[in-house]
């Protein structure tokens, strides 16, 4: 039996179903906060149905800040409980803003709430936090970028050119954005708790996480709401460095996938690893606008705004190096090109339904 938090979301819904189609109890945890940050259209009810379509999952519309409740769940199944898989969170820069409070409240306190529980009541089991490349703040601004046609490049003779960014990389001296500094808080307490209590912990550092189930608004999921704003029709709006900000882009089920290689053969001691779609799978904000335009045979329109987000990165790719290094047998299998051809595929037809 597995626990999945945000258990309606990309990376909770994509792991929730991978686990399902292969025989184990799911308990999700997920109360639609979603809907909150970011409004009624970008809810996930529709997932949550779609999960209990399955006689072996289960669902708590809990929120993670509520530590009586959480307890309440891991005491029930303790016994049971495998693998604690938390991908909830207040995800945006910009939300984090509004609310400073509520973000930190569910990204740190919420993941701390997660984490007592589990060593209480399952410590042989394993967690898996879903953090992100944000911990590392804006230093990876001070890379030597280079600004080309379409995006900004690091210099071809810098050792991060090839196969991108490491963890040796500080997380400190920066600007980390409010949510990136919950996020970071959060990752620290998953580290300690990994490695001051002896437990199988660890915090896969994201790059851009997406796929056809992603629920993309203007504020968080970029690849998403850009497809889904060009196959609409409607005018995109780019926060600032000229439309050049290059990510890294992973499939949600290629995340999914490593998440089932740690478990398999958990760690201990607060592992942390940079997890994202690597030099093939990057692309900036302009390129991705041109290759979802190429596949879809849709005219974009968008606005290139002078301010960029505080804190966001001009250039981000992932070095897998160091995960594959320890699980050999994962790989990237859904490449950049396959992952916005499910999206527009998806978007079509929602469309056609509405």
């Amino acid at each position: 039996m597995y626990i999945v938090t945000g258990s309606t979301g990309l990376i909770g819904f994509s792991t929730s179903e991978y686990f399902l189609k292969r025989g184990i109890k799911v308990i999700g945890i997920d109360n639609d906060m979603r809907s909150y940050f970011f409004g009624k259209k970008s809810s996930n009810k529709w997932k949550e149905k779609e999960l209990k379509k399955n006689k072996l999952y289960s669902h708590y519309t809990t929120d993670i800040r509520d530590r009586i409740k959480i307890i309440n769940i891991f005491k029930r199944y303790k016994k049971k409980i495998k693998a604690i898989i938390h991908t909830a969170a207040q995800p945006s820069h910009d939300w984090a803003i509004k609310e400073p409070m509520t973000d930190f409240d569910i990204n740190a306190k919420g993941t701390i709430n997660l984490l007592e529980a589990f060593r209480k009541f399952c410590p042989n089991a394993s967690f898996i936090f879903t953090s992100t490349n944000k911990v590392y703040g804006d230093v990876p601004n001070s890379l030597p970028l280079e600004n080309k046609k379409l995006r900004y490049e690091i210099k071809k003779k810098h050792k991060y050119f090839k196969k991108g960014i490491d963890e040796n990389m500080s997380i400190d001296h920066n600007t980390h954005s409010l949510f990136g500094a919950s996020k970071t808080s959060a990752d620290l307490f998953v580290q300690e708790y990994g490695r001051y209590f002896n437990l199988k912990t660890v915090c896969f550092r994201g790059g851009c996480l997406t796929g056809e189930n992603h629920t993309g608004t203007q504020l968080h999921g970029f690849l998403s709401f850009l497809v889904k704003s060009i196959i609409q029709g409607k005018r995109y709006y780019v926060f600032g460095y000229k439309g050049k900000q290059v990510r890294d882009n992973i499939h949600s089920l290629d995340v999914v996938s490593a998440f089932h290689e740690f478990i398999k053969r958990p760690k201990l001691g607060g592992k942390v690893y940079n997890l994202g779609g690597g030099r093939n799978n990057s692309c900036s904000i302009l390129e991705a606008i041109r290759m979802i335009e190429k596949i879809s045979n849709k005219k974009s329109k968008y606005t290139i705004l002078q301010k960029n987000r505080l804190g966001d990165h001009k250039w981000w790719i992932s070095n897998n190096s160091k995960f594959i290094k320890d699980y050999p047998n994962w790989k990237i299998k859904i490449p950049l090109k396959k992952s916005l051809e499910q999206m527009i595929k998806f978007e079509l037809k929602n469309k056609k339904n509405a």
